[in-house]
């Protein structure tokens, strides 16, 4: 079993990265493989709604959200990492998840997910529930904690002195190696995800 770990902060050995770090170690120790993953700091594009993914199996602009979706059908979990921008997630990871999801939703449904946010002190709340939005919409367990999903500090030494913050990334660990482990001992026993209806409407019909 295998978590992929999204990096969404343009500072790739940031306090966002650290905490990532904390979980991925927490995961290991459950038995669970774990790979962190840089979005980079170069400019990703937003989703245009071409709708050209629908043809094509893929994002009609070929960069780092393709690149990532071959992990992601690879991957059994999944864990989404920002920084707290204005109180909402970098943009960066909101492009990137806004077009993952949107061309390769097959990656992710029902698999378990957990996002966390990381501050200096504020609008840690309002972003930890974007990034909960994906999940929500893609049939995914989402991962909680023994707090919400969040841990404090400008720079990565800073985390270490949120102590909270810290049980608190140890635990999303091992609650997702737990629930890890109950899917797959389900699929032992022949207990599969359920098949969704999956419909749409305008609101009027």
């Amino acid at each position: 079993m295998k978590v992929l770990l999204i990096n969404g902060s343009p500072n790739k050995e940031g306090s966002t990265n650290e905490a990532l770090k904390i979980i991925a170690s927490s995961l290991n120790e459950e038995g669970i493989d774990c790979e962190i993953v840089w979005l980079g700091n170069s400019s990703i594009n937003d989703c245009i709604a071409c709708r050209k993914c629908s043809k094509l199996n893929k994002c009609v602009f070929d960069d780092v959200v393709n690149e990532v979706a071959v992990k992601c059908y690879e991957a059994d979990g999944f864990i989404f990492g920002s920084p707290v921008y204005f109180a909402h997630p970098s943009g960066r990871i909101l492009s990137f998840l806004d077009r993952i999801f949107y061309s390769h939703r097959k990656a992710f449904s029902y698999k378990p997910a957990a996002s966390i946010t990381v501050a200096r002190r504020a609008g840690t709340t309002s972003t930890f529930d974007v990034l909960n939005k994906y999940a929500s919409i893609s049939s995914m367990p989402i991962i909680s904690s023994s707090y919400w999903n969040m841990a404090f500090g400008a720079k990565k030494e800073d985390i270490h002195q949120d102590l909270e913050g810290i049980d608190t990334l140890i635990n999303i660990g091992k609650n997702m190696a737990w629930i890890l482990k109950c899917i797959e001992l389900g699929k032992e026993n022949g207990i599969d995800h359920p098949i969704n209806k999956a419909r749409k409407t305008n609101f009027i019909r």
